[in-house]
């Protein structure tokens, strides 16, 4: 089984600035993810944050007066993150660090309130791997704590396939490997995204698998798929009442798998 991280890693050196800017470009996402939070989160406490990329939701989270313990595998995202929180006046309550998701054994702390594992499992293509990273989440997490994950929907991605790259469905095989296993069939060239795209069916039995009891599986894109400059262009009163109803939505059975991105909610069962 070949190491995901250097592909990983040289991906997102080439590709700082352009994730800090993402979730500026994907706003329903975000904005439906952060409704999620702040529903689910407990009022207060500390948070393990694993993926933590370039900060949005560690910033976001700090101002919001949780303890944050920021992890990602790339030392570049982590640069950024860290100067992110610095800007925003936040230093005092988060703490940032280097590490693969599959080996939190650099994180000190035991018993978070919460564990969002909100990027490694876009990455990991061997369902071992996926599962090493959630048992090691898991294992940081108090009994009863909460959990949040998010995943790359396999008929999410079509959409967007369609609008950037309308040519790849030319290449057959490569689209029967990603319907059929949920990732390319080769190896991809540095630098190159190094997905994996998650069937609706495995997402449950995946985390319970790692020991999570399921709360429940929301579409943070509902009904959009890739046009999200519809939803970006909204202000005021009309942008919210469609975040109400597109929230609303988000749990609706038939709208989980064609939404780009899926987020879980579970909770480390009480002993």
């Amino acid at each position: 089984m070949r190491d995901e991280a250097p592909e990983i890693l040289a991906h997102y050196a080439k590709r700082v600035e352009a994730e800090a800017e993402r979730l500026a470009k994907h706003q329903l996402e975000r904005d439906l993810t952060r409704r999620y939070l702040q529903a689910y989160l407990p009022p207060e406490g500390h948070i393990l944050e694993i993926g933590a990329a370039t900060g949005e939701y560690t910033v976001w989270l700090a101002e919001r007066g949780y303890w944050i313990t920021a992890v990602d595998l790339s030392p570049a995202l982590m640069g950024r993150c860290q100067r992110r929180v610095a800007a925003a006046g936040a230093a005092d309550h988060v703490d940032c660090y280097v590490a693969d998701a599959r080996d939190l054994s650099a994180i000190p702390e035991r018993g978070f309130d919460a564990v969002l594992l909100m990027g490694p499992l876009y990455h990991l293509i061997h369902k071992e791997n996926r599962l090493e990273a959630l048992r090691e989440s898991v294992d940081h997490l108090r009994p009863g704590g909460a959990f949040f994950s998010a995943l790359i929907s396999r008929l999410g991605i079509m959409g967007e396939l369609l609008r950037r790259n309308p040519a790849w469905i030319e290449n057959q095989e490569q689209v029967r490997s990603i319907l059929e296993n949920g990732h390319d069939p080769e190896d991809p060239e540095e630098g190159r995204f190094h997905g994996y795209f998650a069937a609706l069916d495995e997402v449950i039995p995946l985390h319970e698998e790692a020991g999570l009891e399921t709360t429940l599986v929301a579409g943070v894109e509902p009904a959009i798929s890739a046009d999200d400059e519809s939803y970006n262009h909204l202000v005021g009163k009309r942008r919210e009442l469609w975040l109400d109803l597109l929230w609303d939505l988000s749990r609706e059975p038939a709208l989980l798998a064609p939404s780009r991105h899926l987020l879980y909610i579970g909770k480390k069962p009480e002993r």
